[in-house]
């Protein structure tokens, strides 16, 4: 099964990104949603098979959302304290 889907990212967080069967669009992503994530920027179209490596996601799992609900949203990675604690120690560090 391959899909072409658009995949955007949110102005609103970092690294959240909205995968999207190009046929259908937006139309099945619920409005609740669309609010939280703010508004889609489109990022790339991709062919998405079963395969395809993707850095952060699931191919097969993406698959599945978009057939199930029609969006697959990939949300940010969870970062703890030591991790805030580095990425801060880095950024110092690239001034």
């Amino acid at each position: 099964m391959k899909t072409l889907c658009d995949i955007y990212r949110s102005p609103r967080r970092e690294e959240m990104y909205l995968y999207v069967d190009k046929r259908e669009g937006l139309a099945r992503v619920p409005e609740k949603l669309l609010a939280m994530f703010g508004k889609p920027r489109h990022l790339t179209t991709l062919l998405l098979s079963p395969e395809k490596k993707l850095a952060r996601a699931d191919a097969v799992r993406v698959l599945e959302e978009l057939d199930a609900r029609g969006y697959y949203l990939q949300l940010p990675p969870v970062q703890d304290d030591e991790m805030r604690a580095i990425a801060a120690q880095n950024s110092k560090l690239q001034r």
